[in-house]
C-alpha cells in the first residue's frame, strides 16, 4: 500500500464533501446524469483524480470517469451472495438465474455500430442464443419470459445503457405481436457495466473473476497485496474476524494503517475488538443494507431477535455451547465448487484457457505465519429461535409485523436468518446459529422495538 495519506490533497474544509463523494462511488454501480438523482455526477466528477488516485492505492481499484458517467472497478477476493444484491426489480425483488442470463444475451446483442435498436429487433436477436442453452429458452407467449425482459430492460435503462425514445415497453409486454419500443444505446455505459477481470470465455473457473496477485512469491508484493485486501474487507464487508482471514490479513487490519486510512477516506469510524474490527456507518451513509433502520418487517425482526438472543445469551441460568465458527476459506471453496460444477465445457477457449493459480507453500511464501485459533461462538437451535419467533408474536401481536408476515412467523425467520448472515452476525449452521461477535453491539438495541399507539396497539413503526 502506498504511503502516501488518503485525501492528501484535499483541503480540511473540503474534506466533507470529498468523503461524501467517495462514499457515492462505493455504494452506486454506476453515476450518470440521471442516476441515483441529478447533481451526484457533477459531486462526484469534482474529486474524480483524486479518488481515483486513493481507491487504486488504497484498495487496488480503477475508477472510470468521463463527462457522462462514473464506474468503480472492483478487485474481487471472493465470491458471496451479497454481490447479486445490485441486479434488482424496480420493485426491489432480487434477479433470478433467468433475469441474469437474459441480461448478459442482451447485452452481448448489441452491436457497437448501432445507436438505436427496436426491442422487436432485440428480441430477435438474443432469442436464438437463449435457445440455445437448455433449460433457459425464451418464449415470447411465456408471461413469466417477457417479464424476465422487462426487469432486464428496465435494469439497463435506469443505469442509462437505454434509452426509450420511442414506443412502450409495457405496450411490448401486453402484446408481443403489436407492441413495440425503440431505445438509444450508449455503448460506452454498457462496457462499463460488463467489465470481468478476464474473458469468461478464457475461464475454466469462477475463480478466474478473483483478484490472484496475494499468491506472488515476493514478500513485499505479498504485503502489500495482503493490505489492499485488508482494505477491501473493511469496506465490503460489515465487519471482518481475525481468525476468519489469513494471517498476513489479520496483522494489516490490527495495524493501524489500513483502518485509519479508510476512515479517513470515507468519514466512517473504525471499531475495534478483540475478535476483528469494522467501520462503523451511524449515518448509513454508505451501505446498501442500513441496520438497525426503517428496512421493513425483516429489519425490525432482525433487531427484535437479536434482542432475545442477547437475553439468552446473558442469562446465569443458560449455557449455550461455544463452538468454532467454519473457516470462510471453506465455504468459499465449497462455492466456487459449486458454481464450477455447472460451467458448460463447450465454450472455453481450450489454447487460451486460464484457471486458478496453486496457492504457494509456507516456504514460497517466505514463512507465512500459522493460522490464528478459530474463532468460538455460542451456539442457537433452531427450535429455539422458532421459539423467539413465536413469543415475539405473542408479544406484540401478529399484526405488528405488517400483513405480508402476520400469520407467518416461520416465514419470518426464513428472512431474518440470512440477513443477520450477510451483515456477519449470525452464521447459519446445520441446526442454528452461531451468535458472532459483533451481534453484541445490538444487545441494547432501541430502533427495533415496537411503539405503542393510541388504545395501546404495540405495532413495528416501519
Amino acid at each position: 500500500m502506498s504511503a502516501g495519506r488518503a485525501a492528501q490533497a484535499v483541503p480540511s474544509s473540503d474534506l466533507g464533501s470529498y468523503q461524501a463523494a467517495v462514499r457515492l462511488v462505493l455504494t452506486h454501480d454506476v453515476i450518470t446524469a440521471a442516476r441515483p438523482r441529478p447533481g451526484v455526477l457533477e459531486q462526484v466528477l469534482r474529486w474524480a483524480d483524486q479518488i481515483s488516485a486513493d481507491v487504486r492505492d488504497l484498495l487496488g481499484y480503477t475508477l472510470i470517469a468521463t463527462t457522462r458517467q462514473v464506474r468503480l472497478l472492483r478487485r474481487l477476493d471472493a465470491l458471496d451472495q451479497t454481490q447479486t444484491a445490485i441486479f434488482s426489480s424496480r420493485y426491489g425483488k432480487p434477479f433470478d438465474r433467468r433475469r441474469l442470463a437474459y441480461l448478459c444475451l442482451v447485452l452481448a446483442s448489441f452491436q457497437r455500430s448501432r445507436v438505436e435498436i427496436s426491442l422487436a429487433d432485440l428480441v430477435r436477436a438474443f432469442t436464438p442464443a437463449a435457445n440455445a442453452i437448455e433449460g433457459l429458452r425464451f418464449d415470447p407467449t411465456v408471461a413469466a419470459h417477457k417479464a424476465a425482459v422487462v426487469d432486464v430492460l428496465d435494469w439497463l435503462a435506469d443505469r442509462g445503457a437505454l434509452r426509450l425514445s420511442d414506443g412502450s415497453l409495457e405496450s411490448w409486454a401486453a402484446d408481443a405481436e403489436r407492441g413495440d419500443a425503440l431505445y438509444d444505446v450508449d455503448h460506452d455505459i454498457c462496457a462499463a457495466l460488463f467489465r470481468p477481470a478476464r474473458p469468461v470465455q478464457h475461464l475454466t473457473s469462477a475463480a478466474g473473476l478473483l483478484d490472484s496477485t496475494f499468491v506472488s512469491a515476493r514478500r513485499s508484493a505479498q504485503r502489500e497485496a495482503a493490505a489492499q485486501r485488508a482494505a477491501r474487507m473493511l469496506v465490503e464487508y460489515p465487519v471482518v474476524y481475525y481468525a476468519q482471514v489469513e494471517p498476513e490479513i489479520a496483522e494489516a487490519l490490527r495495524s493501524a494503517d489500513v483502518a485509519d486510512q479508510l476512515a479517513r477516506l470515507t468519514g466512517l469510524a473504525v471499531e475495534r475488538r478483540a475478535e476483528g474490527v469494522l467501520l462503523a456507518d451511524a449515518g448509513g451513509r454508505c451501505t446498501d443494507r442500513p441496520f438497525p433502520g426503517r428496512g421493513g418487517a425483516v429489519n425490525r425482526a432482525a433487531g427484535l431477535l437479536l434482542a432475545k438472543i442477547a437475553d439468552l445469551i446473558e442469562d446465569p441460568g443458560e449455557t449455550p455451547a461455544l463452538l468454532p465458527v467454519p473457516a470462510e476459506a471453506q465455504d468459499h471453496r465449497d462455492l466456487l465448487a459449486r458454481i464450477d460444477s455447472a460451467l458448460p465445457a463447450a465454450g472455453v477457449v481450450r489454447e487460451l484457457a486460464w484457471s486458478a493459480p496453486d496457492v504457494p507453500d509456507e516456504t514460497e511464501r517466505g514463512g507465512a505465519r500459522a493460522p490464528l485459533p478459530p474463532l468460538a461462538a455460542p451456539f442457537v437451535a433452531q427450535s429455539r429461535l422458532r421459539a423467539m419467533m413465536d413469543e415475539l408474536y405473542r408479544e406484540f401481536g401478529g399484526a405488528s409485523f405488517t400483513v405480508a408476515w402476520q400469520h407467518d412467523p416461520d416465514g419470518l425467520l426464513a428472512a431474518v436468518l440470512p440477513f443477520l448472515a450477510a451483515l456477519r452476525l449470525l452464521r447459519p449452521v446445520p441446526g442454528g446459529v452461531l451468535v458472532l461477535p459483533a451481534a453484541a453491539r445490538y444487545r441494547n438495541i432501541k430502533l427495533a422495538l415496537p411503539v405503542r399507539h393510541a388504545g395501546g396497539q404495540l405495532a413495528l413503526e416501519l
